[in-house]
């Protein structure tokens, strides 16, 4: 099983952007949750605290796209730094405003500012989709990048509460910013790796990679399984606290992460020679069933099992879901084109767990898992449409030999 994962580290160079990627993806997680933590602290609303973070998780959904666009066009070594140091200033800002009790527009300013944090994620990806084009290393690199995501997303959180709470309040955005700067340096200076400038055609140089309807149709399937992802997060809290042992919510969590990390490493060491679109077809019925036990739980265990099990197809489509991707657009917008699944991806976490809490709030936890089914009903629309759109030769694995645009089916630039 680990042969395949060798094979990806034995290149010059992979195990350092590995790492630097890992350490510059970590901010992420943190900040959202470390600016509710910083500000239920410091201003003793929860409201504010939960509206800011929407602003920087919304921002950086609308923003990190466009960042990825001028990577495509400039380099990551270019852009990278420029992003990031805004983002670094916009933390700077909301930390000293919260400190100095600072009117709370400088906060949303500072939340909005925060949002240019570039999506490290695709840049990785990237990185190894230069190394691997063409070839069947690629699904390896994008199920390890898939893990890797889950692993920031389940040590990042309790990260910088953990600061915030036993250190300063301040101190969980803090280190965010400190690791986006050192995590993203340590990225551009290893300039071996960078993925080389493509050529854009003359035509070509106004257009997205979301004018690909395909590309559109699989960022609103990410927007889908986000939801059932931030219905899980926030119900089962509710869940585990209406049933007075609040700590085994934790449990639950965890078991929604082993069950994808699991998977995705595994999905990752085996070659199945079945067209991705089928592969997309299978992994989204398979996501939007599971949710469907998830209305009958009555137990801690009994979720435990539930989210497990769902967890065990997330991490599955969502490499497919990129390896499409990277068949689709030209070789010259594609970080752009995974920035937009990863964006669509965050939205439709934001979207769950506010769209849960509110129901949770009304009618109980169980009640907010009906908020999943509908992300599921949303999945399986979406799978079945880009099953249809897609041409039933899309392979297993990218061909640097054929066209993206012959599966650009739709493409409406």
């Amino acid at each position: 099983m680990l042969a395949p994962y060798r094979i990806l580290f034995a290149a010059p160079g992979t195990g350092r952007f590995a790492l630097a990627g890992l350490l510059a993806r970590l901010p992420l997680p943190m900040t959202g949750i470390g600016i509710i933590t910083l500000l239920a602290q410091l201003r003793g609303s929860y409201a504010l605290a939960g509206s800011v973070a929407a602003t920087f998780v919304l921002t950086y959904a609308l923003l990190s796209p466009q960042i990825s666009r001028l990577v495509d066009r400039h380099g990551q070594s270019r852009v990278l730094p420029v992003a990031t140091a805004i983002s670094v200033f916009g933390m700077a800002l909301l930390l000293a405003a919260a400190w100095r009790q600072a009117p709370a527009w400088t906060l949303f300013a500072g939340a909005v500012l925060a949002g240019s944090m570039p999506s490290m994620s695709a840049m990785v990806r990237a990185r190894w989709a230069a190394m691997f084009r063409g070839q069947a290393h690629l699904q390896t690199a994008y199920s390890l990048e898939t893990v890797l995501d889950e692993v920031t997303f389940i040590a990042g959180p309790p990260l910088a509460v953990g600061l915030s709470v036993a250190i300063d309040p301040l101190a969980g955005l803090f280190a965010a910013a400190v690791l986006l700067a050192l995590g993203v340096a340590a990225l551009v200076v290893q300039r071996g790796s960078e993925p080389p400038l493509q050529p854009i055609h003359a035509g070509d140089r106004h257009g997205s990679a979301l004018g690909v309807a395909n590309v559109r149709l699989l960022a609103l399937l990410m927007v889908a399984m986000g939801v059932i992802v931030g219905t899980v997060d926030i119900t089962s809290v509710a869940f585990a606290e209406q049933r007075g042992v609040p700590g085994a919510a934790s449990l639950v969590l965890s078991a929604y992460a082993l069950g994808s990390c699991a998977a995705g490493l595994l999905f990752g060491a085996v070659s199945l020679r079945w067209p991705l679109r089928r592969l997309l077809l299978l992994g989204g019925m398979a996501t939007a069933l599971s949710t469907l036990p998830l209305l009958q739980v009555d137990s801690i265990a009994a979720l435990a099992v539930a989210v497990l099990v769902a967890g065990v197809f997330f991490a599955p489509t969502m490499i497919v879901a990129m390896s499409i991707v990277e068949r689709l657009v030209p070789a010259h917008r594609l970080t752009e084109g995974m920035t937009w699944l990863l964006a669509g991806l965050n939205v439709g976490v934001a979207m769950g767990a506010a769209g849960a809490g509110q129901i949770v709030d009304i009618a109980g936890a169980r009640a907010g898992f009906g908020i999943a089914v509908t992300g599921a009903a949303l999945v399986v629309i979406t799978t079945l449409w880009v099953h249809q759109r897609l041409p039933a030769r899309t392979g297993t694995a990218p061909d640097a030999a054929e066209a993206p645009a012959s599966l650009a089916a739709g493409s409406d630039r």
